[in-house]
């Protein structure tokens, strides 16, 4: 029977955080597509902490994956705010305009 380790969760974790990371490089026009790509990274780092507190039968990666992702919702919040901000002043919401703000 096939049973899933460690070797697993990483796995799947190093695809997520490269599927982030591409989703940056590759679509740098769609703002919204970064914050996604950015909070797949976010997860990707979350399972890992999971993966390796439950392996090493410690909760303390399980307390700290609650943490950040009390912080990734309120950044994803937070940004998502500003985002609707800036469209709603601008009428767009592609980066090289966003990279244009001033003070």
């Amino acid at each position: 029977m096939l049973q899933v380790g460690l070797a697993h969760y990483l796995t799947v974790a190093a695809i997520l955080f490269t599927t982030g990371v591409f989703g940056i490089f590759l679509n740098r026009k769609n703002v919204i597509i970064i914050l996604m790509s950015v909070e797949l990274m976010l997860l990707a780092v979350n399972l890992n902490l999971v993966a390796f507190s439950s392996h090493l039968g410690d909760l303390v990666g399980q307390v700290f994956t609650m943490f950040v992702l009390t912080v990734a919702a309120a950044e994803a919040a937070i940004g998502l705010a500003i985002v609707v901000v800036f469209f709603r002043n601008k009428g767009t919401i592609a980066v090289e305009e966003i990279s244009q703000m001033r003070g």
